[in-house]
């Protein structure tokens, strides 16, 4: 093993922009990493556990080392370290969601039709929501349940509703339906499978690292964002029939790239235990708190 200084948690990308946070996302939601074996995202994750060590394989190039972490940072949650799923993975976005966004188009004329495929996108979204919650916020399998039903139950009262409410509408305004449905249930399935984050709060950090607390003001901060985000993703495969393999192809790294993962929220805003608790370890010195949104 060579001695390495490469820093391989560096961001390869500005995260303070919306540029540098795009090219972040386009790199690690490319689908074509859901396509490889696990032993191969193994290898990936060894040799970036080896090189955060200070030593890789003699012969290592900086670009084998780039795209390690870009296996790693799309298979691996960022708060554990451990192989996601694949369908909960980003990167299984656009297959996935194109699949589903494609027959929710095509099958929205009949109640059954609604209500099947609404449960298989709202299957998948607790799936890809609960993969990549903030992992420091454990929740239980009731907790898990109740976040399943209730989303699933919102996502098919609203496709049910607006379907028979559309019944003698023109086409175009009948294909909003679905995109209605996914954006009630998002509302309502996110912070439901993340509910002991907002409360119990999640883990928030100073800019290096150092843990300061537990904030429930940022878990909703969190959560907002990751709301907005996921809505975002799903309007234009929703609202343009012809283009929505295109549109998630794009909106998946797009709609990750609003928000910084790596979040920061001002010690004022803090709830005022935490606030106070911060100052008097801390005093002026450390002004923003940090922590993992999600996505």
């Amino acid at each position: 093993m060579a001695v390495s200084t490469f820093d391989i948690d560096a961001p390869r990308w500005d995260q303070s922009t919306f540029m540098g946070r795009l090219k972040h996302f386009f790199n690690i939601t490319d689908c074509t990493t859901a396509l490889l074996p696990d032993s191969r995202l193994d290898e990936a994750k060894l040799l970036v556990e080896s090189c955060r060590a200070g030593s890789i394989p003699p012969g290592t190039t900086e670009e084998q080392l780039h795209y390690a972490k870009k296996l790693y940072d799309s298979a691996f949650h960022p708060d554990t370290g451990d192989r996601m799923n694949l369908i909960g993975r980003m990167s299984f976005q656009v297959p996935g969601g194109m699949a589903i966004t494609g027959a929710m188009l095509q099958f929205y004329r009949t109640v059954p039709a609604v209500v099947f495929w609404q449960w298989v996108n709202q299957s998948f979204n607790a799936l890809v929501n609960y993969t990549n919650r903030n992992a420091a916020s454990p929740i239980t399998p009731k907790q898990i349940g109740v976040a399943y039903v209730t989303a699933t139950g919102t996502a098919l009262a609203t496709a049910v509703g607006l379907n028979l409410y559309t019944k003698k509408a023109p086409p175009l305004v009948a294909r909003w339906v679905p995109f209605a449905a996914v954006a009630a249930a998002n509302c309502v399935n996110i912070p439901m499978m993340r509910q002991q984050e907002i409360l119990n709060g999640i883990a928030v950090t100073d800019e290096n690292g150092n843990k300061l607390g537990h904030s429930k003001k940022a878990a909703r901060k969190g959560i907002t964002q990751v709301v907005i985000s996921r809505i975002t993703m799903a309007a234009p495969g929703m609202s343009i029939h012809l283009c929505f393999i295109f549109s998630l192809v794009f909106m998946v790294p797009a709609a990750c790239s609003l928000f910084p993962q790596r979040c920061s929220m001002a010690v004022s805003k803090l709830e005022p235990e935490l606030r106070d608790s911060i100052m008097s370890r801390y005093g002026e010195s450390v002004q923003h708190v940090y922590f993992n949104k999600g996505l």
